[in-house]
């Protein structure tokens, strides 16, 4: 579906992106994770045709971002509603863009009314809503026309609760009717939870790119002992039950608790933010 090729962007002196590719197929959430200034904003803003790159290409099924605006969907990081309109204006206005009309759009707007929780707030205000509010107000403007491809930068970035747990089923939901989706986050749990596989975006570029246990298969792990006089030995290892084993050996104390952590996405992009450190 969405085939990005070796992507260059410079705003100066200034190398936002430096080589950038990344294939997502219909169907598939991929997670774009990495840490600031790593070219993620960059590559969402090239897909949806709201910049263009110095170099490389992107097709989407085949054709240009230029001939597929109405076939994607697109949520920004930062909230870029209009304040004097309603929440229910703001679907109209981006489904009718995208050609929907008449049943067709009263049908998305109220299907993204109940699965988003926006059904109390429809005719309230964009400028009157709390973050929670506009981050699923938003992301229903990008979701009205069920488009092909979802773009969701940062969605649940402040959110709360509620509005996560409403941006992830509704995410899954698309994927499972065959949108693909490139979805950033910081919050690496959400990955987990929708099954995505990972691409890890560092200096401009997609160094890594797999599911969460190819990525994670070579990061330690921890083996945590808490004592009985509440002293704590912890073993960063690769290996946890032969630590396990060994702590266990050569501790000649009353142990209170044994805590074996495997490693985890968070683990993944400390790591990345140690090997891009100056």
């Amino acid at each position: 579906m969405l085939v990005a090729t070796d992507l260059v962007k410079r705003y100066g002196t200034i190398q936002a992106l430096d080589g950038f590719s990344l294939n997502v197929a219909a169907g598939e959430i991929v997670g774009l994770v990495g840490h600031n200034g790593a070219g993620k904003s960059t590559f969402v803003e090239i897909v949806s045709y709201l910049i263009r790159p110095d170099g490389g290409h992107v097709t989407i099924d085949g054709r240009p971002p230029s001939a597929t605006r109405g076939e994607v969907g697109v949520a920004p990081q930062h909230i870029a509603l209009y304040p004097s309109a309603t929440v229910r204006e703001h679907l109209e206005l981006y489904g009718r863009l995208a050609g929907l009309r008449r049943a067709a759009l009263s049908e998305a707007v109220e299907d993204l009314s109940t699965v988003l929780r926006l059904g109390g707030i429809m005719d309230r205000r964009a400028g009157k809503l709390s973050g929670g509010q506009q981050r699923r107000t938003q992301a229903a403007s990008a979701l009205v026309h069920r488009p092909a491809l979802l773009l969701l930068d940062e969605p649940t970035a402040g959110a709360d609760l509620e509005t996560r747990q409403a941006m992830l089923d509704v995410v899954k939901q698309r994927a499972g009717e065959g949108a693909a989706v490139v979805y950033t986050t910081h919050y690496l749990p959400e990955l987990t939870e929708l099954q995505a596989t990972i691409a890890v975006a560092q200096g401009g570029r997609v160094i890594a790119r797999g599911t969460c246990e190819e990525l994670l298969k070579d990061l330690p792990g921890e083996v945590r002992v808490t004592l009985a006089d509440r002293e704590e030995v912890s073993v960063s290892t690769s290996e946890p039950t032969v630590t396990l084993i060994d702590l266990l050996r050569r501790i000649d104390r009353p142990i209170s608790a044994v805590d074996v952590r495997n490693p985890s996405l968070d683990d993944l992009y400390r790591s990345l933010a140690v090997h891009d450190a100056p």
